[in-house]
């Protein structure tokens, strides 16, 4: 695995990762009745945030 040199690739494909990454937590969540909690930040430090209800 390497770096993605391109910036507007970089982002494209952060982007598409961390709407996976958020969906997966929220189908371990429902699937398997867990508490989940995620924090991602962006290359430029922008918060992404998800946690099951009851961690709320």
């Amino acid at each position: 695995m390497k770096r993605i040199e391109n910036a507007t690739s970089r982002q494209v494909t952060f982007s598409k990762r961390r709407n996976g990454l958020l969906k997966k937590a929220f189908e371990l969540s429902v699937l398997c009745d867990a508490e989940v909690g995620l924090i991602v930040f962006s290359p430029r430090g922008k918060l992404y945030e998800f946690s099951s209800s009851r961690c709320r």
